[in-house]
């Protein structure tokens, strides 16, 4: 399996690294049509899929192939076992226009090229060997996108709650719905910009909580009275050296990053830590928005220093961060006001 559908197989399935919460099938399913049948009922009643009548052929169809290839690749000698999750009667396609969507190249396209900006990380030295913001208790809990391209919310907001955790001492959960509704610059539920988010934080004075402006999965009308309530300010936002691991793992090794990934680079997501396995193959620890039930309880390990300029699907190429220099969200309310 190569580096650009690496990813898009972990769509359809578990990609792990040891057992994750999902569905198993045995040998014996594959053993004719009716066991086949049978272990599709099985799936969509453990996953509450509903399909209709007429649906149900065709999906049972792409199940099947998700499930022959699921097979195949389990047979290999890889470091990885693949599973069904609940998405595995969806095509790649069709869960990509569903649940991906950031489209950070065709936003690229419209804004220009990355901005070059400093890279405060650039003199980290003596890096740890592994990284996991979840231990120090930057990272909330995995969140659901549903169907709505706002990844690039998601990645972005993970990276502003694990700065201001590491400034603050807080964890806050914030609203990726304000994103979606009121940053006009990038586009809610059909894609955008991660630096296009921190650029919206930084100058609107903050943003607000989770509680206050909560998530639909789907554009709305922004509600700019809950925007007059910032929990969270940022001082602006850096880019990550293009093409760079080792620059990326300084990133990570001092907060949470935003990243897009994918072969088209059309999914935003969050680079939470970094380590390696007992055999020695290093890996990313990358915080997904697609729920729980997917990969490792909604995180994926993905690949390190591997011999690509550009990482793993692409992750080195649009890798951002949110700066924040102190400890003080009490200035967020007296910026919204001066505005």
């Amino acid at each position: 399996m190569n580096r650009k559908t690496v990813f898009l197989v972990a769509i359809s399935v578990c990609l792990v690294f040891r057992l994750a919460e999902c569905f198993d099938y045995r040998e014996e399913d594959l053993a004719s049509e009716e066991r086949l049948w049978d272990l599709y009922e099985r799936w969509r009643s453990h996953h509450t899929v509903s399909r209709s009548l007429t649906d149900k052929q065709q999906r049972f169809n792409v199940f099947k192939q998700n499930l022959e290839h699921i097979h195949r690749a389990n047979q290999q000698d890889r470091p990885y076992k693949l599973k069904l999750n609940r998405f595995a009667d969806m095509t790649n396609h069709e869960f990509m226009q569903h649940y991906g969507g950031s489209k950070v190249s065709h936003y690229r396209q419209l804004h220009g090229p990355r901005r070059t900006t400093s890279f405060m990380h650039e003199n980290t030295t003596d890096l740890p060997s592994s990284v996991d913001w979840r231990k120090n208790g930057a990272v909330t809990g995995i969140k659901n996108q549903g169907k709505c391209g706002s990844c690039w919310a998601f990645s972005s907001v993970a990276a502003v709650e694990g700065i201001n955790k590491i400034k603050t001492g807080q964890l806050v959960s914030l609203s990726e719905q304000e994103l979606v509704d009121c940053n006009s610059d990038n586009h809610g539920c059909d894609g955008g910009l991660m630096e296009q988010a921190f650029k919206f934080i930084e100058q609107i004075g903050g943003i607000t909580t989770e509680n206050n402006y909560p998530y639909r999965a789907k554009d709305e009308s922004c509600d700019s009275s809950k925007m007059n309530a910032p929990a969270v300010i940022i001082d602006g936002y850096e880019m990550v050296p293009e093409s760079d691991e080792s620059a990326l793992m300084k990133a990570v090794a001092n907060q949470p990053i935003a990243i897009a990934m994918d072969a088209e680079l059309n999914h935003g997501v969050a680079l939470v830590g970094y380590g390696a396995t007992v055999d020695g193959t290093k890996y990313w620890i990358v915080k997904n928005s697609w729920g729980t039930d997917w990969g490792e309880k909604g995180y994926i390990r993905m690949q390190r220093d591997i011999d690509a300029q550009e990482g793993l699907c692409g992750l080195t190429l649009e890798a951002s961060y949110p700066v924040k220099l102190n400890s003080d969200n009490k200035k967020a309310q007296n910026r919204k006001d001066e505005l």
